[in-house]
C-alpha cells in the first residue's frame, strides 16, 4: 500500500466506514443523529452541528487545494456555521460532510508518493503529508468531542 493510499484508508475510516478505533465512525454517528441532537449545547461547548460544520470546514478548503485551488480557509471562520432550524437544514450538513469526505478521501488516494513531500500552499504550513496526517488527527480529536457530547445528550433525555 502507497503512502497515498494509507493516508487515504485512514481518513476513510474516521470519516466514512471505519470500526478499528471507536468501533464505529463520524458518518455512522451524524446519521443517528437527530438535527435537535446536533443543536443542543451541553454547556459552553460545540454542538455536534458546529463540530460537524468545523469538520466540514477543514475537508472542504483541504479539498480545494488537492484540486488545484488555493487554500482559502481561515480559523477565524471556521465555526461560523448557519444556524439549523430544522432536519433539512442538518441532513444539507451531513451530506455536504460525506461528499466532501468521499472526495477528499478519492483525491489523497490518487495523489503521487512525490507529492508528499512536497510544501503544502507555503513551506511554513509544512508538507503535504504533515497536513493530510492533522487532517486525521483534527478529526479523531472532534470525533472524540461528538461521542461524548451525544453520550451526554442522550443521558440527559
Amino acid at each position: 500500500m502507497t503512502k497515498s493510499n494509507l493516508l487515504a484508508y485512514r481518513l476513510e475510516e474516521v470519516l466514512l466506514n471505519g470500526k478499528w478505533i471507536a468501533n464505529t465512525n463520524i458518518k455512522e454517528r451524524l446519521k443517528k443523529t437527530t438535527w435537535q441532537q446536533a443543536t443542543k449545547k451541553i454547556g459552553n461547548h460545540n454542538s455536534i452541528g458546529e463540530l460537524t460544520f468545523h469538520i466540514n470546514y477543514y475537508l472542504g478548503g483541504i479539498l480545494n487545494v488537492l484540486k488545484g485551488g488555493d487554500l482559502d480557509i481561515r480559523d477565524k471562520y471556521s465555526f461560523d456555521m448557519t444556524p439549523i432550524t430544522s432536519d433539512n437544514d442538518w441532513q444539507t450538513l451531513t451530506d455536504s460532510f460525506c461528499t466532501n469526505a468521499e472526495q477528499i478521501i478519492q483525491k489523497i488516494s490518487e495523489l503521487p508518493e512525490s507529492k508528499l513531500t512536497e510544501p503544502f500552499v507555503k513551506a511554513e504550513y509544512g508538507d503535504y503529508a504533515r497536513n493530510l496526517e492533522g487532517l486525521i488527527e483534527h478529526s479523531y480529536y472532534h470525533f472524540g468531542q461528538i461521542s461524548l457530547l451525544l453520550k451526554l445528550i442522550n443521558q440527559s433525555e
